[in-house]
């Protein structure tokens, strides 16, 4: 198909960190004029070190990359008058404004949602936040680990109850989780204008991406129940539903939901027709009766193969399962490499390098990744695409509204 979805869309993206900036890469990747702008010093995510993908990496730091592939970038001073003016310019030219500013920063940048909204009817007006547009809490600052995995109940229902402290987060779950809600959320507002005519709000808070996704939990509590954390071991409920020891101290994750349906082709599989032969484990309600007896049977025959020749074995059975793998074991999954969930980045006189490519494709393709822009890269480009001359953008320079 010629062209990508957003070709022609214009994003202006006031945003800074991950969960924001990464719904404008998502919009990039399918085609969006993102224009990110950014403060005079920089987002302070580009100075972030973390993990060796930061600005601790000895290459390419991933982190920004991941953020802010395929956008623009622009660096004005938004504390001074011009510094609002060019903004305002930009704004006139935009389908989309992207933020996650707090309301009280907006409201005294004349950028909050009923002012634009106002002023350019057509415009869709999106932002991300920590708790949501009302409440005690709504201008309060919230990372994903503090609105997604602490306060959205994430930490607790993950955290084993031995555990003295909730288990660490890894980075930025809630940012990108949240991300592809917000630009799910753009998209739709983008198709409701196309029939009306009609911008309007979009939101999505850290704390709603944690308690959707944790809904099963979430219907549990409402039912009355306590949700906690629950042992991955095998056979916490159903033998046939979790996680088995192998030879070698890895595991094989068992989601045999319909038992009855794969117990004797699994029993056949191993050689084990005495466990169909056995009364105990003769249906679903058998094998939960005696529920530690075949527990026990299964891991005696796990712990009697190695990782790799369970996955050879289990190959053979049409049936849900899976090694538990570690990430560095995602980079050569042949499922991986035959569906470009990882896609290569090229930088003109630089280094090459690689991310994740994302979950959604289009008529079978991942999108066409893009580098990330340097801190005010395309400044000039953009101005001068606005109708400022060489010396306008020179006074606007010297006068410190643009570095």
């Amino acid at each position: 198909m010629d062209g990508e979805a957003f070709d022609g869309l214009r994003v202006v993206e006031l945003a800074q960190w991950v969960f924001v900036p990464v719904a404008g890469a998502l919009l990039a990747d399918w085609g969006a004029d993102v224009i990110r702008v950014e403060r005079p010093d920089g987002d302070p995510y580009r100075a972030l070190a973390t993990q060796g993908i930061g600005t601790d990496s000895s290459g390419v730091n991933l982190s920004v990359a991941m953020a802010n592939r395929g956008k623009r970038s622009v660096a004005i001073d938004l504390g001074t008058e011009r510094g609002r003016g060019l903004l305002e310019e930009l704004l006139r030219t935009a389908d989309v404004f992207l933020t996650n500013f707090r309301p009280g920063a907006l409201r005294r940048l004349g950028l909050d949602a009923d002012e634009l909204t106002r002023r350019f009817p057509a415009l869709i007006y999106a932002r991300g936040h920590g708790y949501g547009v009302r409440g005690p809490d709504a201008d309060s600052p919230g990372y994903d680990s503090s609105a997604f995995f602490a306060r959205g109940g994430v930490a607790h229902v993950l955290t084993p109850p031995e555990r003295d402290y909730p288990i660490a987060q890894r980075g930025a779950m809630g940012d990108r989780n949240g991300a592809m809600a917000l630009a799910f959320g753009i998209a739709a507002a983008l198709l409701r204008r196309e029939r009306t005519g009609v911008g309007g709000v979009v939101d999505v808070s850290l704390l709603a991406g944690a308690m959707w996704m944790l809904t099963s939990d979430v219907l549990a509590a409402l039912a009355g129940g306590t949700p906690r954390a629950a042992s991955g071991r095998g056979g916490a409920v159903n033998p046939l539903v979790g996680a088995y020891r192998t030879k070698d101290g890895r595991h094989i994750q068992l989601v045999f939901l319909q038992p009855d349906r794969y117990w004797s082709p699994f029993c056949r599989l191993l050689g084990r027709e005495d466990l169909l032969a056995n009364p105990r484990f003769a249906d679903m309600a058998a094998r939960r009766e005696n529920l530690s007896a075949c527990v026990a049977e299964l891991e005696k025959e796990f712990a009697g193969r190695t990782f790799e020749e369970w996955k050879a074995l289990l190959s053979h059975l049409d049936a849900p399962w899976a090694p538990v793998q570690a990430v560095e074991e995602l980079l050569d999954d042949p499922q991986v490499l035959a569906n470009d969930y990882i896609g290569a980045v090229g930088s003109e006189g630089g280094a090459s390098y690689s991310l994740p490519t994302g979950p959604v494709q289009l008529d079978e393709r991942p999108p066409t990744l893009r580098r990330a822009p340097e801190h005010g890269e395309h400044t000039e480009d953009v101005l001068l695409q606005l109708g400022y001359s060489w010396d306008e953008i020179a006074d606007l320079k010297d006068s410190g509204v643009v570095p």
